[in-house]
């Protein structure tokens, strides 16, 4: 029933234009800030962590920003396909990448809860990228196939977390793109880095990977501009030392980075420091 519910509203909003659910998602977030608690306080608390200096006025704004962001880009997420004239994407460092590609090692592509990730997704697959990226599986199993289908609408391959390490490794091994998420808490098999001057549990998987295979490794974002504007962006992650812990915070310290420009496009409502040391 999920599934067949969330593919009727898919050909709904199908109908508006990219400006209509801009609209439509402003409305929804005003209604999630204002009467929706679930999370909110983990927000709060979040941005309170990484930005002490700032004023409640600023916080609860970038909120409500963070509401509106998400839901936009998840409406969209819904509708897509869309029309590849309704969006523009520019690319930079894309040089990196090809780079990376062209050592022929296999590439790590690290990434985090920031930024439209599903664009940056589409992206890869329009361009025909070999991407094969490792989700979180939904527990409603209808909502999960949804979301696959959607996914690999773009030309991608999807796995799910606990698949095959001989799998992951045999991805490297064919010189494609292993793209991972490695921004939340990883709990007590996490490694400790510093994120926002405090210690967070996070996932290792991309410096392992790296560490064991020599693999390219290479960070990924894309960030939304404006209404329909965005901005994929390739950084190298070059790790002159050779420890998980060094690696992890080199990656992680660029996630840091790229969120002080655009926190409104984090998403905050996960307890990332959950993880005590």
């Amino acid at each position: 029933m999920t599934y067949f519910a969330l593919r009727v509203l898919s050909r709904i909003l199908k109908i508006f234009s990219i400006k209509k659910l801009y609209i439509i998602s402003r409305n929804l977030a005003s209604i999630f800030f204002n009467y929706v608690p679930k999370r909110k306080e983990t927000a709060l608390k979040n941005l309170k962590i990484a930005f002490p200096d700032k004023s409640d006025e600023w916080i609860n704004t970038t909120l409500k920003k963070c509401y509106n962001f998400f839901i936009f880009n998840f409406l969209q997420f819904l509708a897509f396909p869309f029309d590849p004239n309704s969006i523009k994407i520019e690319v930079v460092g894309e040089k990196h990448l090809k780079n990376a590609i062209n050592q022929k090692k296999g590439t790590v592509l690290v990434s985090a809860h920031f930024g439209s990730w599903e664009i940056l997704g589409h992206w890869f697959g329009k361009n025909s990228y070999p991407l094969v990226g490792i989700a979180q599986r939904q527990k409603n199993k209808g909502a999960n196939l949804f979301f696959e289908e959607k996914r690999q609408l773009s030309g991608i391959k999807q796995v799910y977390r606990k698949s095959s390490m001989d799998f992951l490794y045999d991805v490297l091994n064919a010189n494609e793109i292993l793209g991972l998420v490695s921004d939340q808490d990883a709990k007590r098999k996490g490694v400790f880095v510093d994120f926002f001057n405090k210690p967070a549990s996070t996932h290792k998987g991309a410096a392992l990977f790296h560490l064991n295979t020599n693999a390219s490794l290479i960070f990924g974002i894309c960030v939304q501009k404006n209404i329909g504007q965005y901005q994929v962006e390739f950084i190298p992650i070059n790790p002159d030392k050779k420890s998980v812990e060094d690696i992890t915070q080199l990656y992680t310290s660029v996630i840091e980075r790229s969120i002080k420009k655009y926190p409104e496009q984090y998403f905050w409502f996960h307890n990332r420091w959950k993880t005590k040391q």
